[in-house]
């Protein structure tokens, strides 16, 4: 996925499979983009993820039998999950089959009940949370991560949106900066974020997080920030959301099913996170001379902060 032409929002959200993940890349990619397939569309994308060396061995005539589906609706699929064609995505699941290894088991289903006892809703959520990093990892476009590394290693200044719980993870992403001596800022305010859209260009970096691609208050400042002419990146669960149209480099992260009592917001957040760490451990990576004494003196200028710990009983 390369940037977008600087002269107009992003054409195609969309980018190539990942290659090297650890995880499986096709399984995390249907489930991050289910939300966005029409039902046919899902039918296709669940086929050639639960079976892709049957599906590998398919024209495009047989598996659109196969799903019940139209010959046009498996080239769009195909498309959506990011390759060019139907051609693409038979000699991708031909090496994703080769790749398995057989006797896998099945995934866990993690629904919590009202009436859970507090373990069991600990070791579902567990199993969420690993699932859901696993599926990020593996979705994860590791030459957009190392672009916008080297974007926020060079940058002059970095602003970063985002709201609600999405704030709560921009906020961790500009204060992780901050620590190793760069100037960031983020936004929770649309007002300020804008405003501060303004005075970015050539040499800064904005930021937006948003999960679900949409979030007005978000894809406003970054889209003025684009406009100006600053280096765009967007931590999204949603590569084809509006978002895109103003990014340079486009993030995808993945969340577990929303259910009853658990929010998307939750999964998100997890998500977004490890995205955020990623981010922050390729700049320290690149900015090291500077990086490491930065971290050691914020360490120094906190420790007073702490409360001493407690002297041993001698009674």
């Amino acid at each position: 996925m390369g940037p977008p032409d600087r002269g107009g929002p992003r054409a195609d959200a969309g980018g190539g499979p990942v290659v090297g993940a650890a995880a499986d890349p096709l399984a995390a990619k249907v489930r991050t983009l289910a939300p966005s397939m029409t039902r046919s569309m899902l039918r296709v994308a669940e086929a050639v993820a639960a079976d892709p060396a049957g599906c590998a061995a398919l024209t495009v005539t047989g598996l659109a039998e196969l799903t019940g589906t139209s010959e046009a609706t498996v080239v769009r699929t195909a498309r959506l999950l990011g390759y060019p064609g139907y051609r693409d995505l038979r000699l991708a699941l031909a090496g994703l089959a080769a790749q398995r290894t057989s006797g896998r088991s099945p995934a866990v289903t993690s629904d919590i009940a009202v009436d859970d006892p507090i373990e069991a809703v600990v070791a579902k959520l567990a199993r969420d949370e690993q699932q859901t990093l696993a599926d990020t990892a593996a979705a994860l476009d590791t030459v957009q991560l190392a672009a916008a590394v080297q974007a926020l290693a060079d940058a002059r200044r970095t602003d970063v949106y985002g709201i609600g719980a999405s704030g709560l993870v921009a906020q961790d992403l500009a204060q992780k900066l901050l620590r190793i001596g760069l100037v960031a800022h983020a936004h929770h305010d649309p007002h300020v974020a804008v405003t501060g859209a303004v005075q970015l260009g050539s040499g800064d970096v904005a930021v937006a997080v948003t999960h679900s691609g949409a979030t007005a208050d978000v894809i406003e400042p970054l889209r003025v920030a684009f406009e100006r002419g600053a280096t765009t990146v967007a931590i999204t669960g949603r590569p084809d959301g509006p978002v895109a149209q103003y990014a340079d480099h486009v993030l995808t992260t993945s969340t577990a099913r929303e259910t009853e009592l658990r929010p998307a917001a939750m999964s998100s957040r997890t998500s977004q996170l490890l995205v955020v760490d990623c981010l922050f451990t390729g700049v320290t990576q690149r900015t090291y001379a500077t990086a490491a004494p930065a971290l050691s003196a914020s360490y120094e200028a906190l420790a007073h902060r702490r409360a001493p710990r407690p002297r041993p009983s001698t009674r």
